[in-house]
């Protein structure tokens, strides 16, 4: 008589993949677009129906990998579960004219573009499923250049790839965030050095925004005071409006992302280069008609 199989889902897996890619738990539920607890939950339920522990529960900063020896052991088998999920999903979609396209974007970009896009994309073309990934700028052209089932990236790359197309949508300008009646919001003209004594919290190192800060500084003999950095600029607002200190960001022009929070804001006009978002493609590999419609309906969005 067979053993009944353990009641496994994909979100459980999902959690435990993504915490195995990003290496803790706030990141984890960033990439998914769920709180903290909320992965927390799915792990422990996956945990308990594994009767295996799969990461180590300590909090504090970690150098190691988060995964136990159970959950290294674990990882290669859920990374093999959800793929073969995926392909279950899409056993019937070529027999219903069905398309599915891998795009894989930075977190800023999917929550303030990509989200309306696409579910306006999916009433436009039912027939078309949008896959996201959340992914930071060097793993969306590493990802591209390496893993054949994404074709589309979306991102600010500092300098792209040479065997990638950059397709532009739209630049951002930099503008300081402060808690509201800062003193910075009253001085005359604002210029960088007023920002060198500061305590920044900046986006992480690596990141396109904030190299372009940092040559900006250093352009101007200048080197900033910061003070925190975080993965991405809605925590950076959060950070600013509980007082923790000012920062340096690109904002989108329609004032979505500062919107309903308590800061202020001023632009920093060209002082710092603007931050140039686009569409990353494979150079001389042409796109799925699912992908090129994509594409085309993205570019028609950002020029309204």
């Amino acid at each position: 008589m067979q053993m009944p199989l353990p009641s496994l889902s994909t979100d459980q897996v999902a959690a435990f993949v993504e915490l195995a890619r990003q290496g803790s738990l706030r990141s984890a539920a960033e990439a998914l677009f769920i709180t903290e607890q909320g992965v927390r939950n799915r792990l422990v339920a996956l945990e308990q129906r594994l009767g295996a522990e799969l990461y180590f529960k300590s909090r504090g900063p970690r150098t190691r990998s988060p995964l136990t020896a159970a959950g290294r052991r674990f990882l290669p088998h859920a990374t093999a579960f959800l793929e073969q999920a995926r392909e279950l999903t899409e056993i019937f979609a070529a027999e219903e004219g069905r398309r599915v396209i891998h795009v894989a974007a930075t977190q800023y970009l999917i929550l303030y573009v990509l989200i309306e896009a696409v579910r306006s994309f999916h009433n436009a073309f039912p027939h078309i499923q949008v896959r996201l990934s959340n992914r930071i700028e060097q793993e969306i052209e590493a990802e591209l250049l390496s893993e054949s089932d994404v074709e589309v990236g979306v991102a600010a790359p500092y300098e792209a790839s040479p065997n990638l197309e950059y397709t532009h949508l739209f630049s951002m300008n930099w503008s300081v965030i402060t808690p509201p009646r800062h003193p910075l919001q009253t001085r005359g003209k604002l210029r960088l050095k007023d920002l060198a004594g500061q305590p920044l919290i900046l986006l992480e190192r690596g990141s396109t925004g904030r190299r372009h800060v940092i040559d900006a500084f250093h352009g101007r003999g200048l080197s900033p005071r910061v003070e925190m950095e975080t993965t991405n600029t809605e925590i950076i607002v959060r950070m600013v409006e509980a007082g923790l200190g000012v920062s340096i960001v690109p904002l989108m022009a329609d004032g979505s992302v500062t919107r309903g929070r308590k800061v202020a804001v001023r632009s920093l006009g060209r002082r710092i280069e603007p931050i140039h978002s686009g569409i990353l493609t494979r150079r001389g590999e042409p796109l799925s008609a699912a992908a090129a419609e994509f594409v085309r309906f993205v570019q028609r969005r950002t020029k309204k």
